[in-house]
Protein backbone atom coordinates (compact mmCIF):
# COMPACT_ATOMS: atom_id res chain seq x y z
CA UNK A 1 0.00 0.00 0.00
CA UNK A 2 1.26 3.29 -1.17
CA UNK A 3 -0.38 6.56 -0.74
CA UNK A 4 0.85 9.89 -1.82
CA UNK A 5 -1.18 12.87 -1.00
CA UNK A 6 -1.31 17.10 -0.96
CA UNK A 7 -3.40 18.71 1.17
CA UNK A 8 -3.54 22.47 0.47
CA UNK A 9 -5.69 25.54 1.05
CA UNK A 10 -6.11 28.98 2.58
CA UNK A 11 -5.11 29.43 6.23
CA UNK A 12 -8.14 28.55 9.02
CA UNK A 13 -9.68 25.99 6.54
CA UNK A 14 -8.77 23.51 8.38
CA UNK A 15 -6.18 21.44 6.33
CA UNK A 16 -3.93 20.70 9.24
CA UNK A 17 -7.21 19.08 10.66
CA UNK A 18 -7.66 16.92 7.68
CA UNK A 19 -3.91 15.77 7.90
CA UNK A 20 -3.79 14.91 11.42
CA UNK A 21 -7.20 12.44 10.78
CA UNK A 22 -5.24 10.62 8.12
CA UNK A 23 -1.82 10.66 10.01
CA UNK A 24 -3.78 9.25 12.84
CA UNK A 25 -5.83 6.73 10.92
CA UNK A 26 -2.68 5.66 9.32
CA UNK A 27 -0.26 4.98 12.28
CA UNK A 28 -3.31 3.20 14.03
CA UNK A 29 -3.03 0.53 11.36
CA UNK A 30 0.75 0.39 11.53
CA UNK A 31 1.37 2.08 8.46
CA UNK A 32 5.01 4.55 7.69
CA UNK A 33 3.78 8.10 7.69
CA UNK A 34 5.66 10.83 6.75
CA UNK A 35 4.44 14.33 6.79
CA UNK A 36 5.98 18.06 5.72
CA UNK A 37 3.92 20.97 6.07
CA UNK A 38 4.20 24.44 4.67
CA UNK A 39 2.72 27.75 6.69
CA UNK A 40 2.22 30.73 4.20
CA UNK A 41 0.60 33.29 6.18
CA UNK A 42 -2.29 31.31 7.12
CA UNK A 43 -3.36 34.63 9.48
CA UNK A 44 -3.96 36.71 7.00
CA UNK A 45 -5.22 33.93 4.06
CA UNK A 46 -1.84 32.68 2.85
CA UNK A 47 -1.83 29.36 0.87
CA UNK A 48 -1.40 26.08 3.44
CA UNK A 49 0.23 22.93 2.53
CA UNK A 50 0.43 19.87 3.40
CA UNK A 51 2.08 16.22 2.00
CA UNK A 52 1.48 13.05 2.94
CA UNK A 53 3.17 10.27 2.37
CA UNK A 54 1.50 6.78 3.41
CA UNK A 55 3.56 3.31 2.71
CA UNK A 56 3.36 0.02 4.19
CA UNK A 57 6.87 -0.07 3.27
CA UNK A 58 9.55 2.38 5.38
CA UNK A 59 9.58 5.67 3.67
CA UNK A 60 12.51 7.63 3.02
CA UNK A 61 11.28 11.53 2.01
CA UNK A 62 8.15 13.47 3.05
CA UNK A 63 8.31 14.96 -0.55
CA UNK A 64 6.33 13.68 -3.07
CA UNK A 65 8.20 14.31 -6.67
CA UNK A 66 6.00 16.17 -9.23
CA UNK A 67 3.83 13.67 -11.17
CA UNK A 68 3.25 11.25 -8.48
CA UNK A 69 0.64 12.51 -6.36
CA UNK A 70 -2.40 9.94 -5.82
CA UNK A 71 -5.04 13.09 -4.71
CA UNK A 72 -4.59 16.50 -4.35
CA UNK A 73 -7.23 17.00 -1.46
CA UNK A 74 -8.22 21.08 -1.69
CA UNK A 75 -10.42 23.19 0.53
CA UNK A 76 -10.19 26.04 -2.21
CA UNK A 77 -10.13 25.32 -6.57
CA UNK A 78 -6.92 27.78 -7.10
CA UNK A 79 -4.79 25.96 -4.58
CA UNK A 80 -5.49 22.54 -6.07
CA UNK A 81 -4.40 24.04 -9.51
CA UNK A 82 -1.19 25.15 -7.91
CA UNK A 83 -0.45 21.41 -6.92
CA UNK A 84 -1.96 20.04 -10.02
CA UNK A 85 2.08 19.36 -11.94
CA UNK A 86 2.55 16.96 -8.77
CA UNK A 87 -0.65 15.06 -9.86
CA UNK A 88 -0.13 11.63 -11.26
CA UNK A 89 -1.83 10.76 -14.30
CA UNK A 90 -4.37 8.60 -13.13
CA UNK A 91 -4.81 10.53 -10.19
CA UNK A 92 -7.55 12.49 -7.96
CA UNK A 93 -8.54 15.78 -7.72
CA UNK A 94 -10.75 16.13 -4.78
CA UNK A 95 -11.77 20.25 -4.11
CA UNK A 96 -13.98 22.85 -2.93
CA UNK A 97 -16.00 24.24 -5.87
CA UNK A 98 -15.93 27.83 -4.38
CA UNK A 99 -12.98 29.88 -4.44
CA UNK A 100 -11.43 31.61 -1.71
CA UNK A 101 -11.01 35.18 -3.42
CA UNK A 102 -7.91 36.40 -1.28
CA UNK A 103 -6.23 37.64 -4.40
CA UNK A 104 -6.49 40.44 -6.86
CA UNK A 105 -6.04 38.50 -9.83
CA UNK A 106 -7.60 35.21 -9.38
CA UNK A 107 -8.57 33.33 -11.99
CA UNK A 108 -11.76 33.19 -13.30
CA UNK A 109 -13.34 29.88 -12.49
CA UNK A 110 -14.51 29.47 -16.35
CA UNK A 111 -10.38 28.84 -16.73
CA UNK A 112 -9.94 26.63 -13.18
CA UNK A 113 -12.87 24.71 -14.77
CA UNK A 114 -10.87 24.68 -17.96
CA UNK A 115 -8.28 23.21 -16.14
CA UNK A 116 -10.19 20.46 -14.52
CA UNK A 117 -11.49 19.35 -17.65
CA UNK A 118 -7.76 18.00 -18.46
CA UNK A 119 -7.79 15.92 -15.14
CA UNK A 120 -9.08 12.14 -15.79
CA UNK A 121 -10.59 12.04 -11.77
CA UNK A 122 -11.75 15.53 -10.51
CA UNK A 123 -14.79 15.67 -7.47
CA UNK A 124 -15.86 19.09 -6.67
CA UNK A 125 -19.30 20.71 -4.71
CA UNK A 126 -20.06 23.19 -2.52
CA UNK A 127 -18.16 21.99 0.93
CA UNK A 128 -19.75 25.01 2.84
CA UNK A 129 -22.78 24.86 1.17
CA UNK A 130 -23.68 21.32 2.39
CA UNK A 131 -22.45 21.93 5.39
CA UNK A 132 -24.56 24.88 6.37
CA UNK A 133 -27.29 22.18 5.29
CA UNK A 134 -26.65 19.64 7.63
CA UNK A 135 -26.12 22.08 10.39
CA UNK A 136 -22.27 21.66 10.77
CA UNK A 137 -20.78 24.75 9.54
CA UNK A 138 -17.52 23.96 11.30
CA UNK A 139 -17.13 20.48 9.59
CA UNK A 140 -16.56 21.51 6.01
CA UNK A 141 -13.17 20.38 5.79
CA UNK A 142 -14.15 16.31 7.29
CA UNK A 143 -16.77 16.85 4.57
CA UNK A 144 -13.85 17.42 1.99
CA UNK A 145 -12.09 14.22 3.54
CA UNK A 146 -14.78 11.64 3.05
CA UNK A 147 -15.29 12.73 -0.42
CA UNK A 148 -11.57 12.02 -0.32
CA UNK A 149 -11.40 8.56 1.84
CA UNK A 150 -12.55 6.22 -1.07
CA UNK A 151 -9.07 6.83 -2.88
CA UNK A 152 -7.13 7.38 0.40
CA UNK A 153 -6.21 4.05 1.12
CA UNK A 154 -7.89 3.66 4.36
CA UNK A 155 -11.41 2.43 5.37
CA UNK A 156 -14.42 4.66 6.48
CA UNK A 157 -14.01 2.95 9.87
CA UNK A 158 -10.42 3.78 10.44
CA UNK A 159 -10.93 7.84 9.76
CA UNK A 160 -13.91 7.75 11.83
CA UNK A 161 -11.77 5.94 14.73
CA UNK A 162 -9.15 8.69 14.08
CA UNK A 163 -12.00 11.18 14.39
CA UNK A 164 -12.93 10.10 17.56
CA UNK A 165 -9.32 10.15 19.03
CA UNK A 166 -8.65 13.29 18.02
CA UNK A 167 -11.56 15.42 18.37
CA UNK A 168 -12.76 13.30 21.68
CA UNK A 169 -11.60 15.59 24.10
CA UNK A 170 -13.91 17.90 22.70
CA UNK A 171 -17.14 16.54 22.97
CA UNK A 172 -19.45 14.28 21.68
CA UNK A 173 -21.44 16.68 19.56
CA UNK A 174 -17.90 18.04 18.07
CA UNK A 175 -17.38 14.60 17.06
CA UNK A 176 -20.88 13.34 16.00
CA UNK A 177 -20.83 16.61 13.97
CA UNK A 178 -17.66 15.29 12.02
CA UNK A 179 -18.36 11.68 11.67
CA UNK A 180 -21.91 12.81 10.20
CA UNK A 181 -19.41 15.54 7.68
CA UNK A 182 -17.36 12.49 6.74
CA UNK A 183 -20.20 10.00 5.65
CA UNK A 184 -21.67 12.92 3.64
CA UNK A 185 -18.41 13.17 2.07
CA UNK A 186 -18.60 9.73 1.24
CA UNK A 187 -21.40 10.17 -0.47
CA UNK A 188 -20.56 12.30 -2.80
CA UNK A 189 -17.32 10.42 -3.88
CA UNK A 190 -18.49 8.57 -7.17
CA UNK A 191 -16.56 5.31 -6.20
CA UNK A 192 -18.64 5.13 -3.09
Amino acid sequence: MKSDIILCGVGGQGILSIATIIGEAAMAEGLYIKQAEVHGMSQRGGDVQSTLRLSSEPICSDLVPRGAADVIISMEPMEALRYLPYLREDGWIITSSVPFVNIPNYPEMAAVEAAFAGVRHVVHFDIEQMAKEHAIPRSANMILLGAAQPVLGLSSEQLDAAVRRVFGRKGEAVVEANIKALALGRAVHPEH
